[in-house]
């Protein structure tokens, strides 16, 4: 079984480039100079260099010792959280900026929800004097707060997108045009593993760096570079995917992707795209989405803005369906229970999204001394007034 994108842009049955005529071109440029312009030796040097010196990578892989007496497993957490911004985003920002630069773009736009993305996308354009634009949802520009107000510090303009739920779907849509009405000068930084191909593979591919640091540091913490489990929050996928890609291949690792339920599968609002999805198109390729009868987009909805996605990526969608990784998922009060016992028991505060795989973990069943890998893939600074105002505090 192939896991990974073949030469016509697909994971099995899903993926390709579903695009309008007037994309054509933007894409097709980006498809076919991506994989040379990334190999490039002088390109790898000043990823790795800015990994390192900017990001400040590798993250430390942490053996969480008072939840692992609480589950009965070796519970390490892959620390994204500790990056320069705060999560996972940088590492694709830093390889797409470098990207865009070799491209000759010099004007930049991206799409976020709990403005991770977007604080990581503007903050590469300060780094690299580029013009930075951000597609936000209306709704999340209001829960995500300081986020916004980073990206404006970074200097970019942030457009609230006004549109449908008001969240990241609707941002998407936005930048998707803005990139239609500008294909000469600019490069649209997706965030996670979605849209048309090259993007799942090259997000993907620049996020790979989480699961091959972790191999590494395993092997020398536990003498082994398999884990029984892995596990990550999905929304989009782009943490879940750098976590799993470099054990994709290893059979008896078992890779667990855990969605937004929302308020319950069943509630009508809810996340849950491989619950409650099917088979269709989204931003530019098939993948699994939420969809009426008549393929309409559902609303989804999550108290966690990065999760609040009505599809997965489509490489997600092929690992589901040929059973690779098992997806589940967690409520809104499992998450935000799950943020505050890792808070007090380990003194370390995950974003939400990161606190739907911590949550995963009281449904398992340990035998006793498995080593288990959760991606906290970012830090909950951004989500403390939901966090305040839920317990209280």
């Amino acid at each position: 079984m192939n896991y990974f994108v073949n030469d016509k842009g697909y994971y099995g049955d899903f993926g390709g480039a579903y695009i309008p005529e007037m994309l054509y071109p933007n894409v097709e440029e980006l498809r076919q100079n991506y994989l040379a312009k990334i190999n490039e030796p002088d390109f790898q040097k000043e990823f790795h260099q800015l990994l390192k010196d900017y990001v400040g990578r590798p993250s430390p892989l942490y053996l969480a010792k008072r939840l692992s007496k609480k589950y009965g497993a070796n519970i390490f957490l892959k620390r994204e959280d500790l990056n320069h911004t705060g999560a996972h985003k940088i590492n694709n920002t830093i390889g797409q900026i470098l990207l865009a630069e070799r491209l000759g773009k010099t004007r930049i736009i991206a799409e976020t929800g709990a403005g991770q993305h977007g604080v990581a996308t503007a903050t590469v354009c300060a780094l690299r004097g580029l013009e930075c634009v951000v597609y936000m949802g209306e709704i999340d520009i209001e829960r995500q707060a300081p986020n916004v107000a980073r990206m404006k510090m970074l200097g970019a303009k942030v457009v609230p997108a006004t549109s449908g739920s008001k969240t990241l779907k609707d941002a998407t849509n936005e930048a998707m045009r803005d990139w239609v009405n500008n294909p000469v000068d600019t490069h649209y930084i997706i965030g996670s593993v979605v849209g048309p191909h090259p993007y799942p593979d090259m997000v993907s591919v620049f996020q790979s760096v989480i699961s091959e640091e972790t191999k590494k540091q395993l092997l020398e913490q536990t003498g082994s570079d398999q884990p029984d489990y892995v596990l990550a929050c999905v929304g989009g996928g782009s943490n879940a995917m750098g976590m799993f890609y470099h054990f994709i291949n290893d059979e008896g690792v078992q890779l667990i992707a855990v969605e937004a339920a929302g308020k319950g599968v069943g509630s009508g609002h809810s996340a849950a795209t491989t619950a409650l999805g099917k088979e269709g198109v989204l931003h530019g390729s098939r993948s699994i989405l939420m969809q009426t009868t008549d393929g309409q987009v559902v609303e989804p909805f999550s108290i966690s803005a990065g999760l609040d996605y009505p599809g997965i990526g489509p490489q997600h969608a092929h690992l589901f369906k040929t059973l690779r990784a098992k997806y589940v998922s967690i409520t809104d009060e499992e998450s935000l229970d799950a943020g505050l016992l890792c808070t007090q028991m380990e003194g370390i505060i995950p974003a939400i999204e990161s606190a739907h795989a911590l949550a995963y973990l009281e449904k398992m069943d340990f035998k006793g001394n498995e080593n288990v890998v959760v991606c906290l893939s970012g830090r909950g600074d951004k989500d403390m007034d939901t966090y305040m105002k839920y317990f209280g505090l």
